[in-house]
């Protein structure tokens, strides 16, 4: 499979725009963005030049295979649809950090599936202003880490989505965690030699991590999948959140364990203090294990970037292995 998906075009969003930007404006062009898996993004542009990006949210934009049902406590679920959205679009503002400006509410009237239109960000990721211009970069990094530390200081004391009621019991986040690492250790031991050859090694590893993990009644907001590829850079140098569905309040050490992988040797402009080390121990380990089980379950469907899936995979297999050292 190749992966090429039609999607929609000017006549099939000519709605969305003029809801977004009124009847007197002509949707001129409809272009897919690439890197999305589990939405479909678009960008509009208008007769005057003006652009805007369309998010739609339907079966046919999802390349993940169809989630089974979550367990009722798990915080982390399938990331997608328009109510996760809104929520944490409310949220991340609530808490100042800049997200793209919401031109349309999300709907579920004017296409298959529901839309939303928000701000066009031009001004590229941070992923490709590092490696073009590290100067700028820079200022954005601690930009970023002024709204990361915002981020995380909004607390509430029960975990889960925004904008839906959490766990009044259950397992703990730890334990979630657990779990889910388990058995992305069981598919991962199933598709790669390397990790059925140490699986119970592995297994041992997150037991033990686990039981020194002390319990924990306060949790902060994180986005949940903060890479510099999911950072847009504004015209005055701001860093612009996306792909926020997947925000969460949970323990901010998953999210730390995550800005360590993807930031590397930038990741000290967003540290915070007060981490919780044993914490941090099991949930790196975790966060390997999910990112070599969840792109190649990716892989099962028709995700376009075959390679890069792959890449993922392959260099948190080595990372897995690390933790073993």
């Amino acid at each position: 499979m190749d992966g090429a998906r039609v999607g929609l075009t000017v006549d099939g969003l000519r709605a969305v725009g003029w809801a977004a930007f009124g009847r007197e404006r002509a949707l001129l062009s409809v272009g897919r963005l690439t890197g999305g898996t589990k939405k479909g993004v678009y960008r509009l542009t208008l007769d005057d030049g003006s652009t805007g990006i369309a998010y739609v949210w339907h079966p046919t934009e999802d390349y993940w295979p169809a989630p089974s049902a979550p367990d009722p406590d798990d915080p982390f679920g399938h990331a997608t649809g328009a109510g996760l959205f809104a929520a944490a679009y409310r949220e991340l503002t609530a808490a100042g950090v800049r997200v793209p400006g919401l031109l349309l509410a999300p709907t579920a009237r004017l296409v298959p599936g529901e839309v939303a239109v928000v701000e066009d960000v031009r001004g590229g990721t941070l992923q490709d202003l590092c490696r073009r211009d590290p100067r700028r970069a820079g200022v954005v990094l601690d930009r970023l880490g002024d709204a990361v530390r915002a981020m995380h200081a909004r607390r509430r004391d029960r975990h889960g989505r925004p904008g839906l009621d959490g766990p009044t019991a259950g397992r703990s986040v730890q334990r979630i965690i657990l779990d889910r690492a388990l058995g992305d250790l069981a598919d991962a031991a199933a598709r790669v030699e390397r990790i059925a050859a140490v699986r119970d090694r592995l297994a041992g590893a997150l037991a033990e991590r686990y039981a020194a993990v002390a319990p924990r009644s306060r949790y902060g907001l994180i986005h949940g999948e903060l890479g510099p590829d999911h950072v847009l850079v504004d015209a005055r140098d701001h860093p612009v959140l996306v792909d926020i569905e997947g925000a969460v309040f949970l323990d901010v050490e998953w999210e730390h364990a995550f800005l360590e992988l993807r930031f590397g040797d930038a990741y000290p402009a967003l540290a915070v203090q007060g981490l919780d080390e044993d914490r941090m121990r099991l949930y790196r380990l975790a966060l390997h294990l999910s990112l070599v089980a969840g792109p190649l379950r990716l892989l099962d469907g028709d995700f376009p970037d075959r390679a890069g899936m792959r890449a993922i995979a392959e260099h948190n297999v080595a990372r897995t292995l690390d933790q073993l050292a």
